[in-house]
């Protein structure tokens, strides 16, 4: 039987966007084929392991992370534990130093429960203008 879903694992990939730490990706996704991302700010589904890497290299995340200025954070999250899912509706708000306003807009996160715990299988950003 799956461990419930602790809300504090979505503050490790809140963490893992404020440090651009891409060691991270192994602990907060699913390493196969399956992972699906749809980014805020590229178009199409990004699959597989491999391409969510390349996708978050090409933000600029490195091994080890790295001190930058940008900050990204949640509100209204809501969490539905399903047993051995779980789905995670929130708004993100991203602020870079030399913008007035922070980019927002609604996030989906569905995590499935593994053996080493509860990795991302899914996530789905969208912008509000």
């Amino acid at each position: 039987m799956a461990q419930g879903f602790n809300a504090s694992i979505v503050d490790d990939w809140v963490k893992f966007w404020n440090t651009y730490d891409l060691n991270q990706v192994e602990k907060l996704f699913l390493k196969d084929a399956r992972v699906t991302y749809f980014s805020s700010e590229k178009q199409g589904v990004i699959k597989g392991y491999e391409a969510l890497v390349k996708h978050h290299e090409g933000f600029g995340f490195v091994k080890g992370g790295k001190v930058q200025p940008n900050k990204l954070w949640l509100e209204s999250v809501d969490v539905e534990d399903f047993g051995g899912s779980a789905i995670v509706c929130a708004i993100w708000f991203f602020k870079r130093p030399n913008n007035e306003a922070a980019q927002k807009g609604p996030v989906t996160l569905v995590y499935e429960s593994t053996p080493k715990g509860w990795r991302l299988a899914h996530a789905n950003f969208g912008n509000y203008k």
